[in-house]
């Protein structure tokens, strides 16, 4: 089972972009800290390291911190597989209200994974304050399904998925593989909020934290990136928030259809009353977009 379950891990491809000037204490730019997705690093320079650059350029004298899990690039990448969820959202909230830039505030901007990683951190430390999330291909309501794989068309996707579901929310599974810890079954939803270290509970599956759904309110602006032609997320929908019915795996639902948007468990309708959630499209696949696009859909959130 853990074979075929890395196999599914190890399919995402690593975002294809096109350095750092010296901060100036006085500057009144908002940092930006940047969470890398799946098989990617803090400093990649054809992904993380681009966009860094990209915002530096933008945004003259911005700080921008691309995190990095571990003591180097090898940890980062290998942490982004195993090392626990809830770890390492611990470890960055400590880093984050350790550093001196951020006291007044910052950005967020996750990538894939990143962004529900970085929305953990919203939810559980509202200090320093995080202002805007900015979610690129973010799986909020998890996954359930196989990189390029045709769902519930493919009898091979339905053998997988049947693997995946025997063990992804086993001890061993939950506590030592990142992508089990946001595997959401539609099928098994009592095994999901039961055992889900990571998304049930940043989810409000198990019942309501007030603390997670005050903290996600402090923000200014939710925003979240789908990508129309995404062949990696299964439901590309959990992009937006939406994702399959539950007790079953054809139908999807939007978020504002969802239960946890009409219950307001993560205050979610309320932020999007007050029209702090913004939902944005790319065409193209996974976490590829140009330059352009980038700096015209998100780069107004950073200035």
């Amino acid at each position: 089972m853990t074979a075929t379950l890395l196999c599914f891990l190890l399919a995402a491809p690593v975002l294809l972009v096109a350095g750092s000037p010296v901060h100036d204490s006085n500057n009144k730019t908002v940092p930006l800290v940047l969470w890398h997705g799946m098989g990617d690093s803090c400093c990649n320079p054809l992904s993380m390291g681009a966009i860094k650059k990209m915002v530096e350029e933008e945004i003259p004298g911005i700080y921008v911190l691309s995190l990095m899990i571990g003591k180097n690039v090898v940890e980062d990448t290998e942490n982004g597989f195993f090392k626990d969820v809830n770890e390492q959202v611990s470890m960055v909230c400590t880093q984050l209200a350790k550093d001196p830039q951020l006291k007044g505030g910052y950005n967020a901007m996750g990538f894939s994974q990143g962004a529900q990683f970085l929305r953990a951190v919203a939810q559980r430390c509202p200090s320093p304050p995080m202002k805007n999330l900015i979610s690129v291909g973010g799986q909020h309501q998890g996954v359930y399904g196989l990189p390029r794989c045709p769902g519930e068309h493919s009898a091979i996707c339905d053998m997988i998925r049947k693997a995946l579901n025997s063990g992804a929310y086993s001890d061993l599974v939950q506590k030592h593989l990142v992508q089990a810890q946001y595997w959401h079954d539609p099928l098994n939803d009592d095994l999901y909020k039961k055992h889900s270290l990571f998304l049930a509970d940043i989810n409000q599956e198990r019942g309501v934290n007030e603390t997670y759904k005050k903290n996600l309110q402090l923000l200014e602006k939710f925003v979240m990136v789908k990508f129309l032609q995404d062949t990696v997320v299964d439901p590309v929908d959990s992009e937006w928030f939406g994702f399959l019915k539950t007790g079953q795996a054809k139908e999807t639902e939007t978020l504002q259809e969802s239960v946890l948007y009409k219950e307001d468990r993560l205050g979610l309708a309320a932020m999007d009353k007050a029209k702090k959630l913004v939902f944005l499209a790319s065409k193209g696949d996974h976490l590829q977009f140009t330059n352009e696009w980038f700096n015209a859909n998100l780069l107004p959130y950073l200035r």
